[in-house]
């Protein structure tokens, strides 16, 4: 299989191809005004160096930050809200928590909500909680609703009536109304098709965004086809969705709110399959790019997946603090990004250095790339510190001079400091930044992360890993083959998967297993047509959420396979509790609650594995002038395609490849295997 993966980020598009068990990788600036024009910039390369013809291309997936974007940069489709008479501030009222500085601010404002209030509008209808008929829709009403929404001439709509978990009859009804007063194709996103569970609020805003999403990646996905087209490629477009797996782009255009954390889980999946390779189960994804790092757990060999984040979420909370961002409830890999990369960029304010959240980007990117950019980012300090190899990657030529420049105008004069110190600075405080995302998914969960090995991923990562690790304690840090495009390297492996749930409400002792069957063979039934599966292959893996009776916030347990029985509840209660346990230190036994059945069905790619190392090339060995323990250091420059499998690296060193530059700190040493990766280990005992 000749099979083909790209991931948009930021500030740069990486494309790997496998074919005839041979890797080709490349990076390119990411082109934001047109995000394709970068990637077909990046596919063609790879296809002319592998020899390949486009129309041989079986396989193409594709991981995004566009559905991210679009919400953060609030340039969505424009878009109607309705609801249950009665809601229809909502939306406005939302929740919100201030967190880090905003806790102060006197003058602090929540913002506007997603939907205006005059985009916002309400029927007569009102369901009990067990989905009984209290009043029914008044269908006139519905209809001049339907009328003052076409005068808006949106783009889509999005309805959420109260208790539709429940019975979506009155929704499906009021769709139906709406969507024939509109132009032919306009989204109409009912909630009890997008994430029928209870909790009101989270169900709009997640009906919500999904039909806000939409229209922008449907346009974006059938322009990405017409240009694959253009170049030969016709093989199917899969889209890398949330939780891990991947979607046909048609799947995806309709049900956009999946992919938000898109390319982020790309990099988890590739560190969870790097581990496996290695035989480590507990790892940390560390995914530096240019614009920012994310943070990822995995345990026994499988990402932590949750079903409620924050988009835009601000603070040290990794985006999962409710009141920080806008809520969404779909399964997503659990995730804590951080405004912290490579084009992250540094700043004095008030006679403090701050570096990031904003960032470079890819124009102009930072001052040392040379097209324009004067500000000074993380890779002018890296640059300036000897991290980093002025010859660059690919295409890419870094000037000193440049980085040099940028730093003491806009870091070292306002803090009266030389400019190495200004970037050593700069440095530290990334780190500590990037910390903060590790911190999330790990102490703050109750994990000790000593025992893991931290996996590094992205074009910047490798420079802050070891750096990153003795942070936490962290003896082993493991630096897969190529890891400047790991999350496209991880896209090769995503699963065709989809999941579907629905709220099931019943105290665990006395649910019933073959109502709670009837339900998860609907679900997946479900799952099965909207991949077009219409037999028995591909793997389910079924589950529930439980919690204690009153409490509000539920765990997801995988059930047993099989059919439901007594037995496979009661197991999957005493999940629940050593779960509860190992999250808060205490060991409970209540009555516990199941509160929703989810069904996810997944198909095995097939790709090709991507093999290990390329024949080592002859290069010559040079040092370079690197900033270690306070001090400027000639350290030995090793080229990762120069080495051979069991070759050692000890600290301080450098180890540079095309798409990054490994920095191994003193007290470290590296062994390259037979797969092509570094493995380094700390020397002596935990801090």
């Amino acid at each position: 299989m000749t099979a083909l993966a790209t991931d948009i980020g930021g500030t740069f598009t990486d494309v790997v191809l496998v074919a005839d068990g041979r890797v080709h990788v490349a990076k390119t600036l990411t082109t934001p005004d047109d995000p394709t024009e970068g990637l077909l910039r990046g596919v063609r390369r790879v296809l002319a160096d592998a020899g390949v013809a486009p129309a041989s291309v079986d396989r193409f997936t594709h991981a995004t930050t566009l559905a991210t974007n679009v919400i953060l940069e609030r340039r969505g489709a424009a878009v109607a809200f309705v609801t249950t008479r009665g809601f229809r501030s909502m939306l406005a009222l939302g929740r919100q928590a201030r967190v880090e500085e905003e806790r102060y601010d006197l003058a602090y404002s929540p913002g506007e909500p997603p939907v205006p209030l005059t985009h916002t509008f309400e029927v007569a209808e009102r369901l009990a909680a067990d989905g009984t008929v209290l009043t029914p829709l008044d269908e006139d009403a519905a209809r001049r609703v339907a009328e003052r929404v076409a005068d808006l001439g949106v783009a889509a709509v999005a309805i959420c009536l109260l208790h539709s978990h429940a019975n979506d009859a009155h929704e499906r009804r009021l769709a139906s109304i709406i969507a024939e007063r509109l132009p032919a194709g306009t989204p109409v996103v009912a909630s009890s098709a997008v994430w029928p569970e209870v909790g009101e609020y989270e169900r709009a805003t997640t009906t919500l965004m999904s039909a806000y999403v939409g229209p922008v990646m449907g346009a974006y996905l059938r322009r990405l086809r017409d240009r694959l087209a253009e170049a030969g490629i016709t093989a199917p477009v899969h889209v890398m969705e949330s939780a891990g797996g991947v979607l046909p782009a048609e799947l995806a255009a309709s049900r956009a709110v999946y992919t938000i954390e898109s390319g982020p889980a790309a990099g988890v999946v590739a560190a969870a399959r790097e581990g496996a390779r290695h035989g480590l189960a507990d790892l940390i994804s560390f995914d530096m790019g240019g614009t920012t790092a994310k943070a990822g757990l995995v345990r026994d060999g499988r990402p932590g997946v949750t079903h409620e984040f924050q988009v835009g979420g601000k603070g040290s909370f990794g985006g999962r603090r409710p009141g920080t961002g806008v809520p969404i409830k779909v399964p997503a890999i659990d995730l804590a990004e951080v405004g912290s990369g490579g084009g992250s960029i540094a700043w004095v304010e008030a006679g403090a250095l701050r570096v990031g959240p904003r960032s470079a980007g890819a124009a102009p990117g930072p001052a040392c790339y040379g097209r324009g950019g004067t500000l000074p980012t993380v890779t002018d300090a890296d640059l300036v510190l000897g991290y980093l190899d002025p010859d660059g990657f690919g295409d890419l030529r870094l000037r000193p001079d440049l980085a040099e420049d940028a730093i003491a105008r806009h870091v070292a004069k306002p803090l009266g400091v030389d400019v190495v110190e200004a970037a050593a600075a700069v440095h530290d405080i990334a780190g500590a930044q990037m910390g903060t995302a590790v911190h999330v998914v790990t102490v703050r969960r109750g994990i000790d992360p000593r025992g893991f090995t931290l996996v590094a991923l992205g074009g910047a990562a490798p420079t802050h890993a070891a750096g990153l690790a003795e942070r936490f304690g962290i003896r082993r840090v493991l630096v897969p083959a190529r890891c400047g495009v790991g999350s496209a390297a991880g896209l090769l492996h995503a699963d065709l998967a989809i999941e579907r749930s629905r709220s099931f409400l019943a105290p665990a002792a006395a649910a019933d297993p073959a109502a709670l069957e009837t339900v998860l063979a609907d679900l997946e039934a479900a799952c099965r047509a909207d991949l077009g599966l219409g037999d028995a292959r591909g793997r389910v893996t079924r589950s529930v959420g439980l919690r204690f009776a009153g409490q509000a916030h539920a765990f997801t347990v995988e059930l047993r396979p099989g059919p439901v029985t007594r037995d496979v509840i009661e197991a999957a209660v005493e999940e629940f509790y050593a779960r509860y346990r190992e999250s808060y230190g205490i060991d409970l036994r209540d009555p516990a609650e199941l509160t929703v059945a989810r069904a996810r069905v997944s198909l095995p790619a097939g790709a090709a594995d991507p093999g290990g190392a390329d024949p080592p090339r002859p290069a010559p060995d040079r040092t370079r002038r690197a900033w270690f323990g306070g001090a400027f250091r000639e350290v030995p420059v090793r080229e990762r395609t120069a080495c051979v499998p069991g070759e050692r690296f000890t600290g301080p060193c450098v180890v540079t490849e095309p798409q990054a530059s490994l920095v191994v700190p003193p007290g470290w040493s590296g062994v390259l295997d037979d797969h092509g990766a570094v493995s380094l280990e700390r020397e002596g005992t935990d801090a």
